[in-house]
């Protein structure tokens, strides 16, 4: 809380204000106040030995003016991050240190060498360690070896490094494995007591092929009355996992699957994920499902949400499924296979086509991929982009998703109206986009020639973005003004208040159908389960803590994600520093410019240092680089030719060079092959 400016005793006193610690590798460091969006800039003899992560009290000495913006000093570390970096192992005699190389940390951390040889640390090894003290005029911090990981390059060793840098476990406690493998396998006359038996009901899964976990189904069946009734079938997970078991607090305080290019690291031990709770073809399995009639116009005549057991007939993957929707897989599948696979996805689509027309947000970018061998070598940089039967999965499980939210807020009605009455629940929410970003991609496509008509503010700037996506779709330009959107959209989170969700066009929607992978599903099943036989409200601030704490380690996942797929992409490129490709300005910022190379969108960045033939300023508004001298500009979204510089693999970074003619026209040579 902001204590207001004041004069005491002749002397100024700073507001003050409590924040987390962003740290840099020049030592200086920025504090994040929750809830504001700029952050306080803390010089590094200011910090008073903060380090990344750290909850701290700053002293806000000089306020945003029209050049400056807020700046402060650390006057208390109210709380340790307790982080891991990872770093190099040192021994010099009876010293030893853990050297750093992250862009977090630039202090090395004194360390007890026997300790780190007891745990097997070698001098060159890369190791996680953690701070434990940093004394006043003490030039390093002072920790100890939490985890030995390994030699440099190693694939175990560097995919461990980045989940010890994003202190995310990759083993369980011993006390979850044995809860998990106290759990039986069989299903039991007391597990089905009062569940719905759909055993009978035609049934399947559609997944990535290399998947194993299954915790999602569908079952179709036609009606006499010419509609349909359509079962989400979610993996009942909360029926094993009970609150306040070492597998649920270990399940809470993961929050989510994380899911590296290699590998993924589960939120539940294998014998839940990929056995018990894994809806494997041919075995009975608990579920929790939504159940709906559908009419063929994609209309929702009636709903209900139950316990169930159900036994799935075929297990498909995305691409078999595909082949179905178009024809391509005559006579391989049963006819009862096909019939639901081909009415389902025209429901699908019917729902699709009226979820945009109600304001969804139009994006359908591809997925970056990294095909990885058996020794995690990458192979191949490829653009994966989404098809009709991830569209098929995708529109049924966004319909259980939001009619169970629609069931808790509107007190089990059915019209969209919000209850007084609701109670306490977990809601998926995502609020409006910054109307002044989209603004600047409305003034942004003029440059371009485009006429954008309509707003871009509320609801409506939905309606003109999209438009202006459509009308930019196959052209150079596209990929730029879908950045610029992003940039602008707001990010999705968990919250007890329900305020929406923006994206998706929904008054209310929830995660229901993921629990093997996501606590706030779990958490949802157990909210219905007590709401559905009458229970008691629960407690909202309860609910709130639980839902920041889960969009926190949402976003620590997502961290690590992104950050493993560098890591292989730098690695994948290392062999072609040299060569040149195609591609186009993908982000401009005063210190240089973001590339993307065609076809695999691997991204690099051009240093303005590097670009020779003019000294280059920084156009924000006009997002684009200006040459003080010839006046050229380099503009998001222009195509240009680069030359791989450097892949530095520790820092994950890889530097471009631009290839360019005289006085700076840019020059294209043939194309080369882009590798694969």
């Amino acid at each position: 809380m902001k204590k207001r400016n004041r004069k005491q005793g002749g002397k100024k006193v700073f507001p003050q204000v409590t924040g987390k610690v962003k740290m840099t590798r020049d030592g200086f460091i920025f504090v994040i106040v929750e809830g504001e969006e700029d952050d306080i800039y803390v010089k590094a003899s200011k910090t008073r030995h903060a380090l990344d992560g750290d909850i701290v009290k700053v002293a806000v000495t000089r306020e945003n003016g029209k050049v400056h913006r807020r700046e402060g000093e650390v006057i208390e570390i109210l709380e340790r991050g307790r982080k891991w970096f990872v770093g190099y192992m040192h021994f010099v005699g009876a010293q030893a240190w853990v050297l750093m190389q992250s862009k977090y940390m630039p202090y090395d951390i004194m360390v007890d060498a026997e300790q780190a040889r007891d745990m097997g640390a070698q001098a060159g090894m890369k190791v996680a360690a953690t701070v434990d003290k940093w004394d006043r005029g003490s030039i390093n911090p002072y920790g100890h070896i939490v985890d030995v990981l390994g030699f440099p390059g190693e694939n175990e060793t560097e995919m461990h490094a980045i989940l010890a840098e994003f202190n995310l476990p990759y083993r369980f406690p011993a006390a979850v494995e044995k809860e998990a493998e106290a759990i039986r396998d069989e299903i039991t006359e007391a597990d089905l007591k009062g569940r719905r038996d759909f055993r009978d009901t035609f049934t399947f899964t559609i997944d990535p092929a290399d998947a194993k976990d299954f915790d999602d189904a569908l079952s179709f069946r036609r009606l006499k009355n010419g509609d349909f009734e359509v079962g989400v079938h979610i993996a009942d997970v909360s029926w094993y996992v009970k609150p306040g078991t070492a597998m649920d607090k270990e399940a809470r305080e993961r929050g989510t699957s994380v899911y590296l290019v290699d590998r993924t690291v589960p939120m539940l031990p294998e014998k839940l994920s990929n056995k018990v709770c894994s809806l494997r073809p041919g075995e009975d399995k608990l579920c929790f499902s939504a159940i709906f009639q559908i009419s063929p116009k994609a209309e929702i005549r009636e709903r209900g949400f139950f316990r169930t057991v159900i036994r799935s007939d075929f297990r498909l993957d995305y691409d078999q499924a595909q082949g179905i929707i178009e024809g391509k897989e005559e006579g391989s599948w049963p006819d009862t296979l096909r019939d639901a696979i081909l009415t389902l996805h025209g429901l699908a689509q019917r729902l699709k086509e009226k979820r945009f027309r109600n304001g969804a947000v139009n994006f359908n970018r591809p997925e970056m991929k990294v095909e990885v061998d058996a020794n995690g070598k990458p192979i191949r940089v490829y653009q994966k982009m989404s098809k009709e039967a991830n569209s098929l999965i995708e529109e049924f499980m966004l319909l259980a998703n939001r009619s169970v939210a629609e069931y808790v807020a509107t007190d089990g009605k059915m019209n969209g109206v919000a209850s007084k009455k609701a109670k306490t629940f977990v809601y998926r929410v995502h609020g409006e986009p910054n109307a002044e970003k989209l603004q600047s991609l409305k003034l942004f496509a003029r440059h371009f020639g485009y006429k954008v008509e309509g707003s871009m503010e509320g609801r409506e700037a939905v309606k003109t973005l999209n438009a202006l996506l459509e009308g930019a779709e196959g052209k150079p330009e596209s990929a730029a003004f879908e950045d610029i959107a992003l940039r602008a959209m707001a990010k999705a989170f968990y919250s007890s208040d329900n305020i929406g969700h923006y994206g998706l066009a929904f008054p209310f929607y929830t995660h229901f159908t993921s629990p093997i992978r996501r606590y706030p599903d779990t958490m949802v099943h157990r909210l219905l389960t007590t709401y559905l036989t009458g229970g008691k409200s629960a407690s909202e601030e309860q609910v709130e803590k639980e839902c920041q704490h889960a969009s926190a380690r949402e976003l620590v996942a997502a961290d690590a994600e992104r950050t493993s797929v560098k890591y292989k992409v730098v690695e994948f490129m290392q062999d072609k520093v040299g060569q040149e490709y195609d591609g186009y300005i993908s982000g401009i910022t005063e210190w240089g410019m973001f590339v993307a190379i065609e076809p695999t969108k691997i991204e690099g960045m051009v240093p303005l240092r590097e670009i020779r033939s003019d000294f280059f300023d920084f156009d924000e508004k006009g997002w684009c680089l200006r040459g003080r001298r010839t006046r050229k500009c380099y503009r998001l979204g222009d195509a240009v030719r680069i030359k791989v510089k450097n892949a530095n693999l520790e820092q994950r970074l890889l530097d471009f060079e631009l290839v360019e003619g005289p006085a700076g026209q840019r020059n294209f040579p043939s194309s080369s092959s882009m590798p694969r």
